[in-house]
């Protein structure tokens, strides 16, 4: 009887431990999957998803459906149209010690504001887009009352390290692939200069403005970092859609 206890028992570790590798296997599987849908490493041909419409501001799969435009310059030219954009694909640049661009686009205007721009990462240029026209814009009328004409950009492409973070000064940045944009203000209707650098603190309406609009900004991002970030950012936002995911 006892034998036949210890054998049972025994039949039913192995039956545990079966059980587990398999839940683990398959846990292992659908991380490998989310991971290639995220970098964008799915071919258009075999991706499920819907492709993204600038026309609304998406959902809980926008992410991965925007790194689908990473590499497929056909669903770019697909996506990236008027009324929302105004672009132009570039020729790809291929990387060479960290630095160069592909399937990129030359930007002129945004959600209904002049944006001079470029190169910018076919995906970055959909979550810019996407963000100007349904957070940007509408916030810019809610609190300023006027809609947001031009945006004042102060850095696309540039082959560099990160800045002002001792953990990553020896990790490339996104600007180094085209994949980050730095936002210093916006021009408003009327005339009025939104600067990041002079009205981010402060009781006022432009304050109110700048916070909203970089909060809803990590909706469409996976970095957004501004002036309560670090010094570094003390004057304008950096936007990227990069590996990392924080906003600040």
């Amino acid at each position: 009887m006892k034998e036949m206890d210890s054998t049972d028992a025994l039949t039913m570790r192995k039956r545990r431990r079966s059980i587990t590798l398999r839940v683990l296997l398959v846990l292992a599987l659908a991380v490998g999957i989310g991971f290639l849908f995220r970098q964008g490493w799915v071919p258009a041909r075999f991706n499920p998803l819907p492709v993204v419409s600038l026309d609304a501001p998406g959902g809980l799969l926008l992410d991965w459906q925007l790194a689908a435009l990473r590499y497929e310059p056909g669903l770019c030219s697909q996506v990236l149209k008027s009324p929302q954009i105004q672009a132009a694909q570039i020729s790809d640049n291929p990387l060479r010690d960290g630095c160069g661009w592909l399937t990129a686009v030359r930007v002129s205007e945004m959600g209904g504001a002049k944006v001079g721009a470029e190169p910018l990462t076919c995906q970055l240029a959909a979550a810019f887009a996407m963000w100007m026209a349904h957070d940007v814009q509408p916030l810019a009328q809610s609190v300023l009352g006027q809609r947001v004409t031009s945006v004042r950009q102060i850095g696309t492409y540039a082959c560099r390290n990160i800045i002002g973070n001792p953990l990553w000064k020896n990790r490339r940045s996104e600007h180094a692939t085209a994949n980050a944009i730095d936002i210093a203000g916006f021009t408003l209707a009327d005339g009025r200069q939104i600067s990041v650098a002079r009205h981010w603190s402060g009781p006022g309406p432009e304050s109110r403005f700048l916070k909203a609009v970089h909060q809803a900004s990590c909706g469409y991002f996976r970095v957004s970092l501004g002036p309560d970030f670090n010094a570094a950012h003390r004057d304008h936002f950096h936007l990227d859609r990069g590996i990392l995911w924080t906003c600040g």
